[in-house]
């Protein structure tokens, strides 16, 4: 089946990033969104509290609180990261690291994508999976773990690149 080509303002880079590719290419910004949830999550509870305060303890309430700011927090970085591998955002800063790291894979002769020891099946199974999966974290968070070579982008770019260099 013909993968769906979706229009975007800016150019697409990875319609599957490797969970590891999202977590590298992450801003600044992305890590102030994940730090401004986990410190949001508690706050909230404890100002919550103080309007209503029953005398109760909140230290665990306040630990839960952190850990679920934290994971929410982490969630929406990854989701905001992974918009720009979509090109669905702003992507220029990623489209040249992302060309300068692959073009780099392609000089030395190494797979673009990296290797994977799983069988083809397994692949395709795993990117029907993970394909825009960040779009359904509140129901199933799932990130892709597995390289493939199913990324929706035409590869011989990154060679194109190799032979300019030379």
């Amino acid at each position: 089946m013909p993968e769906k080509i979706i229009k975007t303002p800016f150019p697409l880079i990875d319609s599957d990033p490797h969970a590891s590719r999202v977590m590298r290419y992450m801003r600044p910004s992305d890590y102030a969104i994940w730090a401004g949830a986990t410190a949001a999550f508690p706050g909230a509870l404890y100002f919550w509290d103080m309007a209503d305060s029953t005398n109760s303890k909140l230290r665990t309430s306040l630990r839960y609180g952190l850990l679920f700011g934290f994971v929410g927090g982490f969630l929406l970085a990854y989701q905001r990261s992974s918009f720009r591998f979509w090109g669905w955002t702003e992507n220029k800063r990623e489209e040249k690291r992302d060309m300068k790291e692959l073009s780099e894979r392609a000089r030395k002769g190494l797979p673009i994508y990296g290797e994977s020891n799983e069988p083809e099946w397994v692949q395709a199974a795993a990117h029907r999976n993970s394909a825009y999966s960040q779009l359904k974290f509140n129901v199933f968070p799932m990130f892709n773990l597995v390289n493939h070579p199913y990324h929706g982008v035409d590869v011989s770019k990154y060679y194109n690149k190799k032979e300019e260099d030379a």
